[in-house]
């Protein structure tokens, strides 16, 4: 299968001298086109840096990330930020949106420079994601009249409105409750299934179980990786928190 990502030997460090901190150690690794992947490990492990590494919204002091054969760090940052904002799409813990806008106005926003042309079939393409999503009928609502669920699957939607190759969720479900939480794992395994590939950070052993890979980490350093095919959800949950507690995170 095709790699979508791929990290050579990266190290990321914050602080000086004596107040060095090592985020990633020397860490190399590789995702493939159409994977659903999660990172999971203790506050402090690196799995964040490791997240905002691969998708260039960081420096790296060592190393090199290909995104689909591009080297990321070696454009300058206004390419970075331009190669971003095309070929990926991120969704974090607390969603921001505009609170002048409407809902639907706030998926399109981000998409509308490069679809100013035909601003038509990017409206319908919106609706429709927001149908996928479960959230249609709340276009013309502001963000302070949905839920939280709500506001995190539209925002889901923008992330991927302009069909990026690799969606980024950094601990996504963090402020939901159970039935939201549940919600959004579902919108992210139908994107997954459409050819969507994703990469989550998260602590919660429930949103892991419903990737196919689950990569742990400790001390900025890949300590093991758990892959599944047909296992069931209980049996996932099962193997996650048995390898937490054999990793001691």
């Amino acid at each position: 299968m095709t790699k979508i990502i791929e990290a050579q030997n990266i190290t990321k460090v914050f602080g000086q001298e004596d107040n060095q901190t090592t985020a990633l150690n020397n860490v190399s690794i590789a995702i493939r086109k159409n994977e659903f992947v999660s990172v999971m490990g203790p506050s402090g492990s690196g799995k964040s840096t490791l997240l905002f590494a691969l998708g260039g919204m960081d420096t790296i002091d060592e190393g090199r990330v290909y995104i689909n054969g591009v080297s990321l760090y070696e454009m300058d940052d206004n390419k970075v930020a331009d190669f971003r904002r095309k070929n990926m799409g991120f969704v974090f813990q607390n969603p921001t949106m505009l609170p002048s806008l409407d809902i639907l106005d706030n998926i399109m926003l981000p998409s509308f420079e490069d679809h100013k042309n035909n601003k038509s079939a990017l409206t319908q393409k919106a609706l429709s994601l927001m149908k996928l999503a479960g959230i249609d009928g709340t276009e013309n609502r502001k963000i302070t009249e949905v839920s939280g669920g709500q506001l995190q699957r539209a925002s889901i939607c923008r992330a991927v409105l302009h069909g990026p190759d690799i969606l980024f969720g950094d601990e996504p479900t963090g402020a939901l409750n159970s039935k939201s939480s549940e919600e959004i794992l579902d919108l992210f395994e139908e994107l997954n299934k459409n050819g969507m590939t994703i990469l989550l950070v998260t602590h919660d052993a429930k949103v892991s179980a419903r990737a196919n890979r689950v990569i742990f980490m400790k001390d900025g350093a890949l300590e093991s990786e758990l892959y599944f095919e047909n296992e069931d959800q209980p049996t996932r949950l099962t193997l996650i928190n048995q390898k937490m507690s054999e990793l001691g995170i």
